[in-house]
């Protein structure tokens, strides 16, 4: 997938983030209904910030998330967002979740990419939901 640069007012940019992150302690609590409720508010979050996803899946133990954002939005602040929404969210609405001290850990996975790299992300994405 070639991605085109988009323009605005004042900028021409192509900001791509492959982040990855885990719950804590890696525990595989991310199955079923909870898997599909995390994707889900990880998709709402994203739409809300107006940031495009490319690709997203949720594993049992991690969340691959290949987003497309704006110039001003950090890598950091997309995981916080994210992060934090699935964590008041999923611990509120499934007790299990509230055995962990914390729904993440505080470490991520963050990598930029551009037009060369982005299939290759997307392909590794996509093969990871198979597994």
């Amino acid at each position: 997938m070639e991605l085109d640069y988009q323009r605005d007012e004042h900028r021409i940019h192509l900001i791509v983030y492959h982040l990855v992150w885990t719950p804590k302690r890696r525990k595989a609590v991310l199955t079923g209904l909870i898997a599909k409720d995390c994707k889900a508010l990880i998709e709402a979050k994203c739409a809300e910030q107006g940031w495009k996803i490319l690709e997203l899946a949720v594993q049992p133990d991690h969340v691959h998330l290949f987003v497309r954002a704006w110039p001003i939005t950090s890598a950091a602040e997309i995981v916080k967002e994210c992060k934090g929404v699935t964590s008041h969210e999923l611990r509120g609405k499934y007790p299990i979740l509230k055995r962990l001290p914390s729904m993440w850990t505080r470490s991520y996975f963050a990598a930029t990419a551009g037009n060369v790299s982005s299939e290759a992300i997307q392909r590794y994405i996509a093969a990871q939901k198979g597994m």
